[in-house]
């Protein structure tokens, strides 16, 4: 049976065309990203950075499209073409109800790259003018459109009044780097401490999503490594990215347990997004079988239980269509999983979901079903369901 409560605890908005360029300092507009046509591509309307190209907008408003038709999507389509509920909060709504949605944990789109961005005051500013407009999108909602901001980590005692900020404007999260960019250190450096604390104490879920790591996370690297399949295999590069982005949450998940950030923090409350689930209960037998076997061999650090413990006691992790992860609740995740829908992103469910339920959720019991298809979402995040 399909739950009666169902909420999405990834998906996504698409910004305005115009969000940056609006909203930022007048000093920094000529550096912010743009939507504009490109001219390679017959005026496709494309997110650029620094006068970089990233990606077409139809890249993130696929909804309901696969195989060939999104890539004729992806090739021609504009805004115009897009989900109207990505930007417009009462299409929105109409969206959830078409798909049985009953609300939705909200990430960013064309904001994802900008987790990259060396420029940190620009990245701050860019950050902010986003988490504005989003806490006026989901102010036409509160119930049923759950906000995640996005927080810099370069600067820590200006993430923790942003993130105190927008946890006062309403938005129920924070999303930081997936991995931490090669220049900044890892999350087990103590300057990160007085962050942690700040989201213990405002009970902000912090969210590590896929496709956020910089240009030389983990993911990113073997990415590179592997661009020469695109030479004599045309498209494979797309598919490489997507097999390995979910490497980034890896290490961010194995650098906070095993190093006893966790442990320090045992409020703090993390979110692996998008990257699957199916893969976690394998992770952690490996992560603690290491352990065990090997880290007395060079490190004195000891901790009060197995690194795997502190991950079962303290991370979330959403997944949209992956049947692996309901069938391995008994090892993690029963407490933890969280369905996801992805709209209105080319990979979504919508606006099938119940039947994708139906058929991932196949065998798991039905109390089960109603915690990861809900109840987990509800309780992280304070949800109140009509």
């Amino acid at each position: 049976m399909i739950p009666r409560h169902i909420v999405s605890a990834d998906s996504h908005v698409v910004e305005p065309a115009d969000l940056w360029t609006s909203r930022v300092d007048k000093q920094f507009r000529d550096r912010a990203p743009q939507v504009k046509p490109d001219p390679e591509k017959d005026g496709l309307p494309t997110l650029y950075i620094n006068g970089l190209r990233m990606m077409a907008i139809s890249a993130f408003g696929a909804a309901g499209r696969s195989g060939e038709e999104l890539k004729e999507f992806e090739q021609s389509a504009g805004y115009e073409e897009v989900h109207p509920g990505a930007y417009d909060p009462t299409q929105r709504i109409r969206a959830q109800e078409e798909d049985g949605v009953e609300a939705e944990v909200l990430y960013t789109s064309l904001g994802m790259p900008l987790f990259g961005l060396k420029d940190v005051e620009l990245q701050r500013q860019c950050f902010r003018a986003y988490n504005d407009w989003l806490a006026e999108y989901c102010s036409h909602s509160p119930r049923r459109l759950i906000g995640t901001a996005l927080i810099s980590l370069a600067d820590i005692p200006e993430a923790v009044k942003e993130l105190q900020r927008t946890r006062k404007a309403g938005l129920r999260g924070a999303q930081i780097w997936g991995s931490t960019p090669v220049q900044y250190p890892t999350y087990d450096n103590p300057a990160y401490d007085p962050f942690w604390q700040a989201a213990c104490d405002l009970d902000v879920p912090l969210s590590l999503h896929i496709g956020t790591g910089g240009s030389h996370s983990p993911a990113m690297t073997m990415i590179k490594g592997l661009a020469k399949l695109d030479e004599h295999s045309p498209g494979l590069g797309r598919v490489t990215a997507y097999v390995y982005l979910a490497a980034d949450i890896q290490q961010s998940l194995y650098v906070l347990s095993a190093t006893g950030v966790l442990e320090r923090f045992p409020r703090l409350k993390i979110v692996s997004a998008e990257n699957d689930t199916g893969w976690m209960p394998h992770f952690l037998y490996r992560l603690d079988h290491a352990w065990n076997k090997y880290h007395a061999l060079g490190s004195p650090r000891r901790l009060s239980m197995p690194p795997a413990d502190f991950i079962r006691r303290q991370v979330w992790a959403t997944f949209q269509d992956d049947p692996i992860g309901p069938a391995t609740y008994q090892f993690y995740g029963e407490d933890k999983y969280m369905w996801a829908s992805d709209f209105p992103h080319g990979d979504c469910t919508w606006p099938n979901s119940k039947k994708v339920i139906e058929q991932d959720f196949s065998g798991v019991p039905q109390e089960v079903t109603a915690k990861i298809v809900c109840g987990n979402a509800v309780k992280l995040y304070g949800l109140e369901l009509n």
